[in-house]
């Protein structure tokens, strides 16, 4: 078995940890886990963000974690046509391996896909690096509503059966 891939290894056991605990531990706004023959990629299926032009969307996307992991950062790579970010580019923010100094090893998976959510919605130069884009509000609204059928070539899966649609649970009180 290569060193990267002994389970002894301390990336292995935390990159174990933080699928079981995903698994065990669910998110109605994503779903993340490794590939069945690499542990080192994950998929992640994410709901844009309410109140956004992306709300209603669903987004696919790979994190491919180093060797090193957790001491070094994961890069990302949107897959789903989105209007934010370029397709299959390693995205420039804060928490990925552009910026290997802002990293910090008690982060994870869930930290950058919650990071990564929270970048969709913003604007402007100082938002923008490698790997985003700026499409128009209506072309990201129509990007959000096709996102939801597009299927992942890997995963062989669209993102709504990735992520199936939130129940809305109504509570009625007796007056």
């Amino acid at each position: 078995m290569p060193a990267a891939l002994n389970k002894n290894n301390s990336a292995v056991k935390r990159i174990m940890q933080e699928a079981k605990e995903l698994a065990n531990d669910p998110c109605t706004d994503y779903s993340a886990a490794p590939l069945e023959d690499d542990i080192f990629e994950w998929h992640c299926t994410l709901r844009g963000p309410a109140g956004t032009e992306f709300e209603g969307g669903v987004y696919h996307f790979r994190i491919l974690l180093p060797a090193e992991y957790p001491f070094r950062p994961p890069s990302i790579m949107l897959l789903t046509p989105n209007g934010r970010f370029e397709l299959n580019t390693k995205i420039c923010i804060s928490f990925t391996s552009y910026h290997e100094e802002e990293w910090q090893p008690a982060w994870g998976v869930r930290t950058a896909i919650i990071g990564l959510q929270g970048f969709f919605p913003l604007k402007g130069q100082a938002a923008l690096g490698v790997g985003s884009v700026e499409y128009p509000v209506s072309e990201r609204k129509r990007l959000a509503a096709l996102s939801r059928t597009w299927v992942c070539p890997q995963c062989n899966q669209t993102n709504l059966e990735c992520l199936p649609a939130k129940l809305v649970v109504f509570r009625f009180s007796r007056t």
